[in-house]
């Protein structure tokens, strides 16, 4: 499923939070977002389209999850942060290239035709959030609990999950069917993923002796050795030239994407404009991640996944066309279904240590707001969705007002720029209120009401910005006349 994620290390963050965050782009899947409770938990998970079973023995835990409204296809719970304090995204897709895909195939599902019997596939996006989130205490178990199932029942697809906790990001990347490279993502450097194979270094010694911040599969050496899989010069190794794609395509829908975020977190130190820049859109080389020029905040990574290659000749919204308009695929797609930022908050108690940052549908008109996840349930707002179009729900009211205003940009940007604005600011005064009485009383089952009030307010916000947008998409209709135009 094509998406983009941001990880933020500790020491890269404004509040010493770790923040993992991916736009979760489907095909307007319809989403809501949801608490699981550890007796809501399935003891056999059934996978829909690989028509896999896993036995779930293990003690489960309360976690939050994103999933479809209609579960035709499956859960594809998206991003979740579990009762430990642990949050995960899962996943973002990712490219290969046929020399590991041969060598190692993806396991993907075959019906029986004749005498063919059926062959049941692997694990996928659809299935991983919940086989993984509920049973882990800390990110570094969230890679070694995947690796395992990995191992044991293989992928259909090529994947990259993200898993953080107070004091760690870990990166996870598959390999083909069954193999894996998995790295802790240092605490002062931004990471930008855009569809891609992404890790452009790799410590194979610390992987296959300490394990302190490189983790993979136990034969990788031997798996890229007898596959002739290494393409690295003068003794150095580059991962993603050995597991990765470098692909016309790759240059229009995934490095664009890339190099408009580093750009952003990364203005002074590198050069990115111009006949000497030292990365294009379509460089191959922009770094996996970056020490960001200025410590990054909220409002920064939703910036960055808002992105539609604003200031620059490739925005689709730009007024005057130089050719460029639209050329490269925008982060803000018009087909997200769920966006989200776990942010694990530094010296907090651990019930009130993860908030989860929601927003629906295309990011570039959309809004976020924080919900604490210590809780039983969510407000109806955000979990109480279904298929049919209402303005009852964020997801669908986030789907009108982006519909609305993408045909009327010049006109409704400032309206959605005010709206983004104001749902963080409501969203972090709510925090600050609560995270004092919660501080103060020890009493945590406040976060009900927060998130509560934090969801009424964003109903407010959401359908007065509705209505000016509507008011704007009907001053700008095709049909417009009246007696004073003759």
């Amino acid at each position: 499923m094509p998406c983009t994620t941001v990880l933020v290390g500790k020491k890269a963050s404004n509040d010493n939070s770790t923040m993992i965050a991916r736009t979760d782009d489907g095909f307007f899947d319809t989403k809501k977002v949801v608490v699981i409770e550890p007796d809501k938990q399935p003891k056999k998970y059934k996978c829909v389209n690989s028509h896999l079973t896993i036995e779930l023995k293990e003690k489960a835990m309360r976690y939050t999850a994103a999933p479809s409204v209609d579960k035709k296809n499956g859960i594809w719970a998206a991003t979740g942060i579990n009762e430990a304090g642990v949050g995960m995204t899962a996943t973002e897709t990712i490219t290969s290239n046929p020399r590991v895909l041969s060598a190692d195939p993806l396991v993907k599902y075959e019906k029986a035709k004749g005498k063919k019997k059926e062959v049941i596939g692997g694990i996928g996006e659809e299935d991983i959030l919940v086989l993984v989130l509920p049973y882990i205490k800390t990110a570094r178990e969230g890679v070694e609990r995947l690796a395992k199932l990995l191992e044991k029942y293989g992928t259909y697809e090529s994947n990259g999950i993200a898993f953080n906790d107070e004091n760690e990001i870990w990166w996870m990347e598959t390999i083909g069917g069954h193999h894996y490279m998995a790295k802790r993502v240092p605490d002062d450097v931004c990471v930008i993923a855009p569809n891609q194979f992404g890790m452009d270094s790799f410590d194979l010694k610390d992987a296959f002796g300490d394990k302190k911040a490189h983790l993979c599969s136990k034969d990788l050496k031997e798996f890229i050795k007898d596959n002739h899989l290494d393409l690295n010069q003068n003794g150095k190794f580059n991962p993603r030239d050995v597991f990765g794609s470098h692909t016309d395509m790759d240059h229009i829908y995934n490095t664009p994407r890339a190099w408009f975020m580093g750009r952003y977190i990364t203005p002074f130190s590198h050069k990115w404009d111009g006949p000497d820049a030292e990365y294009t859109p379509e460089s191959d080389n922009i770094p996996w991640a970056l020490v960001p020029d200025r410590k990054l905040a909220l409002e920064d990574v939703r910036y960055l996944l808002s992105g539609h290659f604003q200031g620059t000749d490739f925005d689709p919204y730009k007024n005057k066309d130089t050719g460029k308009r639209g050329m490269y695929r925008s982060i803000g797609i018009n087909r997200t279904g769920v966006t989200s930022i776990c942010q694990i908050r530094d010296k907090m108690p651990k019930e009130i240590r993860g908030v989860e940052w929601i927003a629906f549908a295309s990011t570039t008109f959309d809004g976020f707001l924080p919900i604490y996840t210590c809780v039983p349930k969510l407000p109806s707002y955000i979990s109480n969705v279904t298929l049919d179009a209402s303005t009852e729900n964020l997801y669908w009211a986030s789907c009108f007002i982006g519909t609305l205003a993408d045909s009327n940009f010049a006109a409704c940007g400032q309206i959605i720029e005010r709206y983004q604005d104001a749902m963080m600011i409501e969203g972090r005064k709510a925090l600050l209120e609560y995270d004092k009485k919660m501080l103060k009383t020890k009493d945590y089952k406040l976060a009900i009401e927060a998130n509560d009030k934090i969801c009424a307010k964003a109903k407010e916000l959401t359908q007065d910005t509705l209505n000016k947008v509507m008011h704007q998409a009907q001053l700008h209709m095709k049909n417009g006349y009246n007696r004073a135009d003759n």
